[in-house]
């Protein structure tokens, strides 16, 4: 550690919340009475299960570092980076430096929850507290409940809520910058490179942070057709914090009522995983889903991650993925229920598979999707909808634009035949989903 003092300090912990501006947990460090350092920790328990050593998110996390890194040094002041595993890391810090108390943002994931409880204990032990406020949701946890107190498990009454409680007290941003003079004033911290932490950089094209009020104008017109540039790619920034989710929402709420519905569902998936934490751990949200005997064919399952299912929607959706760590939301529900229903193949192996392909891989969203998809989710309708991908490739790539794009051998020889019958595989899902639900 290159910061000499013995000071009484005050840390703030970045995490998925990387940026100086409008950030709660920073405010209130920021407005603690001592100096603030920033610290940020290249987690070795998440960064050792990645198996790709050109992981994308990580070369945009190490790009934001940098850049919050050079914005501290604009105003004299610096930020301490680690690579390792958190405890061992607040350890070192606790016995290095008289610490007042550590701010962060509250995340609400299991590995994350087990990770910040185990922190707590360190710092208490040092009689200092770490102090998380909510900053990557407008509403957390238990902030909106029905009549009864309980979680909602249904969209659109939680979304009604959602929009009958947010005001101008929710939506309004921290004023961070008023208080930057409080940052200790110090420099000459090294940040780790990814080459240090076994990765390389790539060479991505990340998706801007604006969005465009004409965008939002055009949302409800464009949103499901993917061969249109008509979805905003916010996710990944929505994921890690480098935008905010109050300045965002304020916008949607000028432009789109559609758009502010989408991070409305974001949220809505947030605080199931909040208040259903099995849902994170691997559980169906409907228990009796657990029964479901999947089948497991490793072949096919190849095809449907290479994109060589003989379903042009399907393959073009796995292609783009795999190509950019982007695919379209509408596609994303295709492919998903193609996975589950049509191969019946267990859905969390497509879970996982997006886990580690998506630019904005996000626990609850992606597991939310998955599980409205195969039926086991929060979602009212029955498990008896499955998509036909040739009549969602008709209706929402009627050119066949899209497709054409991602699955240039479309027509040809080259291109194979579909894996499965859509029918067969239809009457087949609904014969075992039956069976498994009638036992409960």
């Amino acid at each position: 550690m290159s910061l000499k003092t013995k000071e009484k300090i005050t840390l703030f912990w970045f995490r998925r919340d990387l940026r100086l501006h409008d950030n709660a947990g920073l405010y209130y460090a920021l407005r603690s009475g001592n100096p603030v350092v920033p610290i940020f920790i290249f987690d070795k328990t998440i960064l050792d299960d990645i198996d790709n050593k050109e992981d994308k998110r990580l070369t945009f996390i190490h790009q934001n570092i940098i850049e919050i890194q050079r914005e501290l040094h604009m105003f004299g002041s610096d930020m301490l980076v680690f690579y390792g595993h958190p405890t061992d890391v607040w350890k070192e810090l606790s016995e290095e430096y008289d610490i007042a108390e550590a701010y962060t943002n509250t995340d609400y994931e299991p590995y994350a929850t087990e990770r910040d409880t185990a922190v707590a204990k360190i710092l208490h032990k040092r009689n200092a507290e770490l102090k998380a406020y909510k900053d990557q949701v407008i509403f957390e946890k238990k902030e909106i409940l029905t009549g009864q107190n309980t979680p909602y498990t249904v969209f659109t009454p939680y979304s009604r809520m959602w929009r009958q409680k947010c005001d101008d007290f929710y939506l309004s941003s921290y004023p961070n910058k008023k208080y930057f003079k409080n940052f200790l004033k110090w420099e000459g911290s090294a940040i780790p490179t990814l080459e240090e932490m076994g990765f390389k950089p790539t060479n991505t094209d990340f998706p801007s942070t604006h969005v465009s009020s004409e965008l939002l104008e055009n949302y409800e017109k464009g949103r499901d057709f993917p061969a249109m540039e008509a979805t905003s790619r916010i996710g990944i920034h929505l994921r890690f914090g480098t935008v905010s989710i109050r300045k965002l929402a304020r916008h949607a709420m000028e432009h789109s009522s559609l758009y502010l519905n989408e991070l409305i569902w974001r949220e809505f998936y947030q605080q199931i995983l909040a208040n259903f934490p099995h849902v994170g751990k691997g559980k169906a949200f409907r228990a009796a889903y657990d029964d479901i005997n999947w089948g497991y064919d490793k072949e096919a399952f190849q095809k449907w991650c290479d994109g060589k299912t003989g379903y042009p929607l399907v393959d073009a959706g796995m292609r783009q993925m795999n190509a950019i760590g982007f695919m379209h939301n509408r596609v994303r529900m295709v492919v998903a229920s193609f996975l589950a229903k049509h191969l019946l193949l267990n859905w969390r192996l497509g879970e996982a598979y997006f886990a580690e392909k998506l630019l904005d891989y996000d626990l609850a969203a992606n597991n939310g999707g998955w599980q409205w998809a195969v039926g086991s989710g929060t979602d009212a309708a029955p498990y008896f909808r499955i998509f036909n991908p040739e009549a969602q490739a008709k209706k929402f790539d009627p050119k066949g634009e899209y497709i054409k794009k991602w699955v240039p051998e479309i027509g040809t020889a080259e291109y194979p035949e579909p894996m499965v019958d859509h029918k067969m595989a239809r009457e087949r899902c609904l014969r075992e989903y039956k069976k498994a639900l009638d036992k409960s």
